[in-house]
């Protein structure tokens, strides 16, 4: 009797040792931010085979893509995310911000990953122009959420205060999903020291400006060449960035950004 006593006070009074849960191993991962410009290269062919090469060359695992046709005329009544989905084995989520030429324009996101949720929110707009939106999903990483946003501000001198209201719209949709790692990509047709970037970097990091070399310019306008293609974090221990690039290529008006990322 004495001797079960002690076993129980050598078991029960020390405590169990309780099995730990296997902590998963780092995720690296690769984001990048595109404007297809309908699938239109500089040399005014339209060939969506050309960007995704592009993006198969790069191995992105998210791929935020931007001025998307889905079944429009002027692309050859195409169904753009779905043949870029087809040519990169990707998952995608699709939403049209405006119909067009018979088929629908917007913008579309490209994954290797798991699709948790989706949703496409339509910008406040001040000025009658084309709508714009701002594209929230959700992705599973080996178990791990992530958030992505992708968007696509107006691009008109003489409008900087509706760029401004989109950039709040932007922080209030972060602000409602603060508990998961966060990636903000897309073209906001903005150089780095205006307003619009002076506001987004209350917030959030642009990653170029912490790992990139060079000035990164994604676009060369008729005037002079600008930094318009952005990848953004929310700072956190969960997410950090690795290193980020711009590839040469002229299958779009737009150089792709490509961030790698290690998710903890």
């Amino acid at each position: 009797m004495f001797l079960f006593a002690g076993l129980l006070t050598l078991v029960y009074g020390c405590g169990t040792i309780q099995p730990t849960m296997p902590v998963p191993a780092p995720q690296t991962i690769r984001v990048m931010t595109y404007n297809l410009h309908h699938g239109r290269g500089l040399d005014g062919k339209v060939d969506i085979a050309r960007q995704a090469e592009v993006i198969k060359q790069e191995r992105a695992d998210i791929v935020a893509l931007q001025e998307m046709d889905r079944v429009v005329e002027r692309s050859g009544r195409v169904d753009q995310i779905g043949e870029l989905a087809r040519l990169t084995g990707m998952n995608f989520f699709w939403d049209k911000n405006i119909n067009f030429q018979g088929g629908e324009y917007g913008n579309g996101l490209l994954s290797r990953f798991p699709i948790l949720q989706q949703t496409n929110t339509h910008y406040k707009m001040i000025h009658p122009n084309e709508q714009r939106g701002l594209m929230q999903v959700v992705l599973d990483v080996n178990g791990r959420k992530l958030l992505v946003m992708n968007t696509h501000i107006d691009y008109r001198g003489d409008i900087d205060e509706e760029r401004l209201m989109n950039v709040k719209e932007i922080k209030e949709a972060a602000d409602r999903a603060r508990d998961i790692p966060l990636i903000i990509m897309g073209d906001f047709n903005d150089d780095p020291w205006t307003r619009t970037h002076q506001r987004m970097r209350q917030e959030f990091v642009d990653v170029w400006e912490l790992l990139g070399e060079g000035i990164g310019y994604t676009y060369d306008g008729p005037d002079r060449s600008k930094r318009l293609d952005y990848i953004y974090i929310r700072p956190s221990e969960a997410l950090q960035p690795v290193r980020i690039w711009v590839t040469e290529s002229t299958a779009s008006d737009h150089r792709p950004v490509t961030a790698e990322f290690i998710l903890k």
